[in-house]
């Protein structure tokens, strides 16, 4: 798939383009229910960030360093971001303890990630920075936890010299089949995805646009997809905090409606879980008919999925011609290709049994998904396992080259080596082209293979979606070796509803068999119930399969630690004294 021309820029750093923002008229609103909203215009925060660059360059933060954020979604996260690029540093977006009962995995993951990125300060507030202390102990940061608020902002800083090769943002790859990679991103390759995504929103030079995302904005769909978006295009943003999305599904599509948004993206699990917890009386008075782009992406996309939401919420205006399935990554900053606008979602049937790399695709029972074209300025291959290029129709390993791919990841040359070659970058995931669209098959690692055919884990875990008694979005799919067989088998590692209590284990494990085989023709060679909570996830919340599979056949998988108030009293001491093992005033 060969690149479109790429859109000429007409600013070249994320400083630039945030003053052209604060001169309109447009911002952000942060809203937490129907009744309680925050807005703050963009020239607010430019103001309120530069108040925050100087804070940062007072407590000893150079030109280059990097400030890790780990803040919800609220006022605070914009100023900081901004503010640390506007000091001429470099925003490390990490994700806030919020799984309570995981917070010893979370410390380690998050040492781990501060120490990959060279992070030399904490930046938070003091609801996060409460629970930091155990973090703190484990990375040092050299310039310790800082909340925003008690950073000296009384002198704002000057413009920074900023330029289009620096560095502007380290963001970690997602950690499904690995542990995550910190992805260096330059002010040129950012500006290059916001622009390459311009020319999918109709009507983008009219000030017609208005975005509400959901999304965290330590992940790159909500970071760049979302709020460098709102700054590139004209238009007004609304964010909801994810934890209150998961709560109540009904405040997305009903901000959609009350602001009248245009464009609002998410993954296909957000899709699912509106059409199932949504109730008819919860969308009373509700319009989506203004909703021109839903873009559907970050993990698997079952065709069922969509078509289930579209028939569900068609009576309130929404139209199936609105969904438009993508296909990105983190190294290559956001979207590699998306379904252009008033085109329906399309998807390929094809055989599980000829999807090995190098083979024809050919019909079959299985439905893939066409996840679009390639956004302006990138190319995209299918190449074999000898790096060959195959011809369209053919199942390979999926590469892309352009403007918006990684510089590398940050001091890590010999893992950047593995993916990164004269420009081009090897994704990880497996995938054909079919009508010039692109259709994903998985992630390389994540593919199960029964009987000699190729399957997506997602096209198991799929099947128990709406089963009786399953925790809905927490199955995974894998392959073990039994003693006495000659090749691998079926492993489906099944979380129980919280809800089903009346169903025994062993009843559970009976209907996921039937299902299965019913389903796919398939016999699973073992069925594990486990507890909720307990299958690894990702920061953005994807499931960990490979992780996951490993621990349970080690007899390391376990679930969760039980969270109530002694728990969380217990966790906050610890926190305290972390602190102070690191020699920093709580």
């Amino acid at each position: 798939m060969k690149a479109r021309r790429q859109p000429i820029p007409v600013r070249t750093t994320l400083d630039e383009v945030l003053g052209v923002a604060a001169r309109g008229d447009d911002g952000l609103t942060f809203v937490r229910d129907r009744q309680d909203e925050t807005r703050l215009s963009w020239q607010e925060v430019e103001e309120s960030a530069r108040r925050c660059a100087g804070g940062l360059l007072q407590a000893g933060i150079a030109p280059g360093e990097r400030v890790a954020l780990i803040l919800p979604t609220d006022p605070d996260f914009p100023v900081a971001f901004f503010g640390s690029l506007l000091a001429g540093a470099v925003p490390v977006p990490l994700y806030p303890p919020v799984r309570l009962g995981r917070l010893e995995e979370y410390h380690d993951a998050t040492a781990a990630m501060l120490a990959a990125a060279g992070a030399r300060m904490i930046l938070t507030n003091r609801r996060v920075r409460s629970l930091l202390g155990e973090t703190v102990v484990r990375a040092r940061p050299e310039l310790g936890c800082r909340v925003l608020s008690d950073l000296d902002l009384s002198s704002p800083a000057p413009h920074p010299q900023c330029h289009p090769e620096d560095l502007a943002l380290v963001q970690f790859s997602s950690g499904t089949t690995r542990s995550p990679r910190p992805v260096a991103l330059t002010h040129a390759a950012l500006i290059a995805q916001c622009e390459a995504m311009r020319p999918l929103l109709r009507g983008h030079d009219d000030a017609g646009q208005r975005g509400v995302s959901w999304l965290p904005l330590y992940h790159d769909m909500g970071l760049i997809g979302a709020l460098l978006g709102a700054i590139t295009y004209p238009g007004p943003l609304t964010l909801i905090p994810p934890e209150q999305f998961l709560a109540q599904p009904a405040l997305w599509l009903q901000t959609i409606s009350r602001q009248k948004a245009t464009i609002s993206p998410a993954p296909p699990f957000a899709f699912a879980l509106c059409t199932r917890r949504i109730r008819d009386e919860e969308m009373e008075g509700c319009d989506l008919s203004s909703w021109r782009l839903a873009i559907c992406g970050a993990e698997p996309i079952q065709p069922s999925v969509l078509e289930r939401f579209s028939a569900r919420f068609a009576r309130w205006g929404f139209r199936t011609r609105a969904l438009a399935p993508a296909y990105g990554l983190a190294e290559a900053s956001l979207a590699v290709t998306c379904t252009p606008p008033d085109q329906d979602p399309s998807f390929e049937s094809v055989d599980p049994g000829h999807l090995a790399v190098g083979e024809k695709i050919r019909p079959g029972p299985r439905p893939v998904t066409a996840v679009g074209t390639t956004l302006f300025g990138t190319e995209l291959e299918i190449r074999d396992g000898s790096n060959r290029l195959l011809t369209a129709g053919h199942c390979g390993h999926i590469w892309v080259r352009g403007p918006t791919v990684m510089r590398e990841y940050l001091d890590q040359p010999e893992a950047t080596a593995e993916v990164l070659c004269d420009g081009w970058l090897d994704t990880g995931d497996l995938g054909f082209v079919l009508a010039g669209r692109l259709h994903v098959i998985g992630r390389t690692k994540d593919i199960v293979v029964v009987r000699g055919a190729n399957h997506r884990a997602d096209e198991f875990e799929a099947c128990l979606q709406d089963l009786p008694g399953v925790r809905p979005g927490r199955v995974v799919a894998g392959c073990f070796m039994p003693a006495d067989a000659d090749g691998e088998e079926l492993l489906l590692l099944v979380e129980r509803s919280p809800h089903a209590r009346d169903v025994t284990d062993a009843d559970l494990v009976t209907a996921v068999n039937r299902r299965i085989r019913g389903r796919t023709g398939i016999q699973p060679g073992k069925v594990v119930i486990l507890k909720p909570g307990t299958l690894l996830r990702t920061s953005s919340g994807k499931l960990r399969r490979s992780a996951s599979v490993q621990q349970y056949l080690a007899g390391t998988l376990t679930p969760p630690d039980a969270v109530h108030g002694a728990a969380l009293a217990g966790q906050l001491l610890r926190s305290a004294v972390g602190f102070l093992r690191a020699r920093l005033r709580p």
